[in-house]
Order: structure tokens, then sequence, then C-alpha cells
């Protein structure tokens, strides 16, 4: 996946833009129905989607110790046993996301396990931070060593409809994260239609996010189908228009073995199978792998193992 060099700031692109959303509602509510997915096929999917997981701890009381736990279950997401039984080997997760404090402690966990360290950044969750605070917090995450940096936008300005000012913003941020990708987390829950979910993702996407992201995960309403359907749509848009692949993150509520297999139908179905890939496709989750292990566990052995035996961290 080659970065996003953006372009200049197109509303004609999206300025009419008009969504049917019981539309949109009935096409998400299909997606998980779309294919039956069975036995070997089911955990073929579920490990796909293990190595698109963004392991991630976003909690006020994090600690290096924590964070090194977490990096040890990104090397080993599922017992050795059950990837033995399945004749799979070099499974990790696609990276692990911390806060910029945490970056130098996960970088030295990870060591040259090849796992990305993504940061959040800009004032995350809410992102009402002075623009230079923002950036410099960017600065900061790169320089403990950050490979990717999920930045957070002012949702005011999609709000107005101020277009101008979110691209602006999201172009400093484009240009402070460097060689590092960039995942624009647009908080979907706060923007209150799906209209301005499409208006703010080609805005993102024409200042040069590599991956436009749901969620924050601390929003009263994250990822959802419906919204991340729109969102995938608008990805389709811009590659039509530019050529450019851009990722898609989904995060926040993506809980189940059963949620991990329905996203990665929405993106089969509306993108291709070329974003099944951790290049452009991850997900944002902490809990959701436990339960994919738990599920891989069943296809193994035929039993449900404890949820003590398959701890996180």
């Amino acid at each position: 996946m080659t970065q996003n060099p953006g372009i200049d700031l197109r509303t004609d692109w999206f300025a009419d833009l008009r969504i049917n959303t019981p539309a949109v509602e009935r096409r998400a509510a299909t997606l998980p129905t779309r294919r039956s997915l069975k036995q070997d096929h089911q955990a073929a999917w579920l490990l796909n989607a293990v190595r698109c997981i963004d392991l991630t701890t976003l909690a006020g009381d994090d600690t290096p110790d924590r964070v090194a736990r977490l990096c040890a279950k990104a090397r080993q997401p599922i017992a050795p046993e059950l990837l033995d039984a399945m004749g799979v080997t070099g499974l990790t997760t696609g990276a692990v996301c911390v806060y910029p404090t945490m970056v130098g402690p996960a970088k030295r966990a990870l060591g040259n396990s090849g796992i990305p360290v993504a940061s959040v950044a800009t004032g995350f969750p809410a992102g009402l931070m002075p623009l230079d605070l923002r950036l410099a917090e960017i600065r900061y995450a790169l320089d403990q060593g950050a490979d990717e940096i999920d930045i957070v936008i002012t949702r005011a300005h999609v709000l107005q409809g101020n277009w101008a000012a979110l691209y602006d913003e999201l172009r400093a941020m484009r240009e402070a994260c460097g060689a590092a990708r960039m995942k624009a987390i647009l908080a979907t829950g706060d923007l209150k239609s799906l209209e301005n979910v499409a208006r703010a993702s080609h805005v993102a996407m024409q200042a040069g996010a590599d991956w436009i992201k749901t969620s924050t995960g601390k929003e009263g309403v994250n990822a959802t189908l419906p919204v991340s359907l729109v969102m995938c749509r608008t990805i389709r848009d811009h590659g039509m228009r530019t050529g450019h692949k851009v990722g898609f993150k989904p995060a926040g509520g993506l809980r189940t073995a059963k949620d991990a297999i329905s996203w990665q139908i929405l993106m089969a179905e509306e993108l291709g199978r070329e974003w099944l890939t951790p290049d452009l496709f991850r997900i944002g989750a902490s809990s959701l792998l436990g339960d994919i292990e738990r599920q891989i566990s069943h296809h193994v052995t035929g039993r449900y193992a404890a949820a003590h035996r398959l701890a996180l961290a």
C-alpha cells in the first residue's frame, strides 16, 4: 500500500450528495446473511480477521507492563497448539494501538516482530485542543517510534459544513505524520447524518488519509454496518476518481467473531477481496480477539475453552 498523496479540496464531489438511509439500512441488514461460512471456511475468515486487528488499549490506567502483555498477545494472538492443529504459522495481529506515552514500551515489547505500533494523537478522543498542540502530539508519538498515527477530526467543522477548515486541519496533520501512515477517525456517532459521514470521508481522503476510521470507541454510538457501508462506498468513489486505494477501519463495538465476519463480508462485497488484507483493512478492537480465539478453540477441539484460559493480557 502506497501512502495517499491527497489532492486539492473538491467539494463538488459531495456538495449535492444525498443518501437514502432506509435503503442503506436494508442493505446493511442483509450483509451478515449473504455468505454461509461453516467449519474450515469460517475458521479461515476468523484467522484473517486476527491479522487485521489493531489490538488496542486506550485506558486511563494503562501501564508499560499492561502494554507489554498486550504486545505479547499481538505476537501470539492464538494459542500455539490451536495454530499447530490447523497448520498455521507466523500469525500476528495487524498492529498494536496505544496512547503516545505508551509507544516506547510497545516498541520495546514488540522488538523485531515486524508488528507496527499505532498511536492515537491530536487530543484523542475529543480533538478539542489547539492545532499546534495536536501537531506536537503527532511529532511526539513519531519521536517515540510510532509507525501509524490515528488522528481525530474536529466534529464541529463537519456539523457546520466548514469543509475548507476540516481539509486544512487534516492536511496539516498529514504533513506532520511524514512517512507514517495516517488513519482519520471521523467519530461518526457525533456526525448526526449519513450525508455528513460521507462528506467527512471524502474530505479526509482528499487531504491524504491512508485509512478512514469510524470511531474512537468513546462515543455513544461507534462502528455500525450502515455507517461502514457508506464509508466503504466513498472509498470506492474516491478510488474511481483518483486511482488511489484508501483503507478502512471500523472501531468500537466489534466484540464477537460474528462481527468480525460481518465486516469482512462488507469489505468483500463492497470493495473486493483486496480489502481483506492488513494494508487496507484494520479492526480496532480489544475484547474481539478473545471471542475469535474461543471460536477457533471450538473448531479445533469441539468444545469451548473457559474464558480464563484465553486471557487477552
